[in-house]
């Protein structure tokens, strides 16, 4: 007997059917962050490098603005703990204050990260890392600018000061650094100081007091900030004067508005603070998550610019 052979046509399969099942995919690690707010050019650069480097990251960002109010920091960190987010980072607004609630970040087992800005605590282990600029060091670069742009000049330099907000580590150290550097020259004279709260528009007002109460008495400004500088520099025009020339201005940030006033003849130096801090966060977020160690202190490296570079700097800047 003859033996039929019989085919039996499947249909084909999709090659995914014949793969093993993949894992279920990750879940994004959900990042919550509290923003000062967005009072200068350098704040509103570093909430755009945060914002583009947790999406570039494949990081879920929860994102609030302070609007530089401690109280609005300490209600978005709670809600963030309310969440049970992974990871929670914020500029702290001033130094001191953040132990009640970064004690109940910890006990909800909530890593802490601070960017941009130090706390005064003497618990270190309420945060796992502190990302940001050597402020006492940017006050030092500002001092040894001076000292050397006023060599060999007759006393006295009266210096007026702008601060920034008042208790922030930014305002505090770089005061700190600028007046360890000048106290040893007796030429030097710091006759008014008062916080222009790193805004353009207090920067002006006080700028103003200070031209009234002091005229052409003034030889030297320094600025915690250029926004402030900036706002000064009005004032200064405005006074009848000349920035750059009747009174020497130093500020601190190194943003495009300061490049533009040094190359206008306006301001003379600003020295670098960079607020591209996203992809450096974002990378710490990661080791964090994935319980690697993480160094307690990232400095970023940071430059200072005399007016006579500007113009050749100018184009590189990406804030």
């Amino acid at each position: 007997m003859k033996r039929r052979t019989v085919l039996v046509a499947m249909a084909a399969a999709p090659l995914s059917a014949m793969l093993p099942l993949p894992a279920f995919a990750q879940k994004p690690i959900v990042l919550g962050f509290a923003q000062v707010g967005a009072e200068s050019e350098w704040r509103t650069a570093n909430t755009e490098s945060i914002k583009s480097s947790a999406k570039e990251a494949g990081i879920d960002l929860k994102f609030s603005d302070a609007q530089q109010k401690q109280e609005n920091q300490i209600k978005a960190i709670r809600s963030y703990i309310a969440q049970k987010v992974d990871v929670i980072a914020f500029s702290p607004v001033v130094e001191t204050g953040w132990d009640t609630v970064l004690v109940e970040a910890k006990n909800a087992k909530i890593p802490v990260v601070l960017t941009d800005r130090a706390i005064s605590s003497k618990d270190d282990t309420l945060y796992v890392t502190f990302i940001g600029s050597d402020f006492t060091e940017e006050g030092r670069k500002a001092g040894r600018w001076l000292l050397e742009k006023e060599k060999g000049k007759p006393g006295p330099i009266n210096i007026v000061e702008l601060q920034g907000t008042v208790g922030s580590a930014p305002a505090i150290d770089r005061k700190k650094g600028f007046e360890e550097i000048i106290k040893g020259d007796p030429r030097f004279k710091i006759i008014r100081s008062q916080t222009g709260d790193f805004t353009r528009a207090k920067g002006k007002e006080v700028m103003e007091a200070f031209l009234k109460a002091e005229g052409k008495n003034i030889n030297v400004l320094y600025a915690h900030n250029d926004d402030m500088a900036i706002g000064a520099i009005q004032a200064i025009e405005e006074a009848g004067m000349k920035p750059g020339q009747d009174i020497v201005i130093i500020s601190v940030d190194g943003v495009k508005g300061a490049f533009e006033a040094m190359m206008a003849g306006k301001l003379n130096v600003s020295v670098e603070c960079s607020p591209l801090l996203g992809p450096q966060l974002m990378s710490v977020v990661k080791d964090i998550k994935a319980g690697k160690p993480v160094p307690k202190r990232i400095v970023t490296q940071e430059s200072i610019f005399p007016m006579e570079v500007a113009a050749k700097e100018f184009p590189n800047r990406k804030y």
